[in-house]
């Protein structure tokens, strides 16, 4: 079942590209048409490839990954921080910091300095300091949070990115592409498709349309949880099961003390030594 109505992507305008003048060739197969000098996308292809980004998506997230959300365009930044939010995801909404995943260790070194901000604050521990020392902390709190609040639970690089608009989100890509990271991303007729993994043709300049494809992305994110969260349940079930086998299949004997064994009285002429019997020596018999 399509994850979404080409009447959907109608009304939220999926289907409007940039003018013909602006466009980028490489987009070219994406397009279905030209009307009053602007492109229009073909939104049989985008139904086929968000569906296909959304099982991407989703059976990354079910494999215990990590999707990072990222659209710093004024359209982008609340829809992808409400819905990165909502499928507990780590997001870039505001100005895309170069190293971000290249230098991912120093990055995530001024996150925990941010998270000891606030877990001293909140323990009471801030108002020993004079009221001006507060107020720089605070306002390096305010600051640390607009750049990297979003990401504050990403503990390791993403497994996977989800790009709002590619061309403003250039250094993003080339970070990604460094390190090998796969791209989902809403792709523009202006754009370059080349180094994007799994392109969704979109316009990404409308609202309505950022938000119902950024929606879909988060909604194949929390199928993906659900699906790890069953799997986790069928074979903790599955380990119980084989536990209460293996308990009902066992004997419950006790070990059982050993016999002691009492010597065999032995028959005259035969000499016993420490229980043993041996046989008599003939050449002793004959010297008796």
């Amino acid at each position: 079942m399509p994850v979404t109505s080409m009447k959907s992507l109608l009304e939220a305008g999926v289907h409007f590209g940039h003018k013909t003048g602006r466009w980028n060739p490489k987009m070219r197969s994406y397009i279905f048409t030209e009307r009053n000098g602007v492109h229009i996308i073909d939104l049989q292809q985008t139904m086929t490839r968000l569906d296909k980004a959304y099982e991407v998506v989703r059976d990354t997230v079910a494999k215990n990954g990590v999707v990072l959300f990222v659209g710093t365009k004024k359209q982008a930044q609340d829809i992808v921080a409400t819905e990165a939010t909502r499928a507990s995801m780590p997001y870039v909404s505001q100005r895309w910091l170069g190293g971000t995943l290249t230098n991912f260790k120093t990055m995530r070194t001024r996150i925990d300095y941010l998270i000891n901000l606030e877990t001293r604050k909140q323990i009471g521990e801030l108002e020993r300091l004079t009221k001006k020392e507060q107020l720089l902390l605070e306002r390096e709190m305010v600051r640390l949070n607009t750049r990297l609040g979003g990401i504050k639970i990403l503990t390791r690089l993403p497994e996977l990115l989800f790009i709002v608009d590619t061309r403003r989100e250039d250094l993003a890509v080339k970070e990604a592409k460094t390190l090998s990271l796969p791209i989902v991303a809403m792709v523009d007729t202006n754009s370059d498709p080349d180094p994007i993994d799994h392109v969704i043709p979109a316009n990404d300049d409308a609202i309505r349309a950022v938000q119902l494809i950024t929606s879909k992305i988060a909604d194949a994110c929390i199928e993906g949880q659900q699906m790890r969260a069953a799997l986790a349940a069928e074979r903790d079930e599955q380990l119980a099961q084989e536990r209460a086998a293996q308990h009902v299949f066992e004997p419950d004997v006790e070990e059982a003390e050993p016999e002691l064994q009492l010597p065999q009285p032995a028959t005259a002429g035969e000499p016993v030594i420490y229980g043993t019997v041996f046989e008599p020596d003939p050449e002793d018999n004959e010297q008796l």
